[in-house]
């Protein structure tokens, strides 16, 4: 099993736990990510993944969440073709960050891709991927 996580769903672990759901996702993030660690799955990183949380204003949860992606076994750079598919995404209003993400994690040929962007499952929705877009609390509830 092929996994791509997009940051939100690494810093999950590290935001405001007092809702149950924010908890809940948190805990299934790290599980994913033991499992893939232990070799169970593999996790797929991406210099997009990279590129972003550079970005993060937060040093120790930049730090943090850079630990996570670490677990990556596989990375994906981008390329032209990527770069093409990203912009065809964007089409329907998905944000050129997240349009990045889906791109490389066809490219990779994952089986799904992690989110806990409510908008972002919503509008992948609407169009045809050649990976399935889910919040991670829903899809280890479907997979275990």
């Amino acid at each position: 099993m092929k996994i791509y996580m997009d940051v939100c769903s690494y810093n999950r672990p590290f935001d405001n736990q007092e809702q149950d759901r924010i908890y809940l996702e948190a805990e299934v993030v790290l599980s994913i990510l033991n499992h893939c660690h232990k070799g169970g799955w593999t996790l797929i990183g991406s210099n997009i993944i990279d590129f972003e949380v550079s970005k993060m204003t937060n040093p120790a949860k930049k730090e943090k969440v850079m630990e996570l992606c670490s677990i990556a076994s596989e990375r994906v750079l981008v390329t032209a073709e990527i770069e093409k598919r990203a912009v065809e995404i964007q089409q329907i209003g998905i944000k050129p960050l997240d349009s990045f993400h889906i791109a490389c994690a066809e490219s990779a040929g994952t089986d799904i891709f992690l989110t806990t962007d409510d908008k972002l499952i919503k509008l992948s929705s609407k169009i045809s991927l050649k990976v399935k877009v889910e919040n991670p609390l829903n899809w280890v509830a479907e997979v275990l």
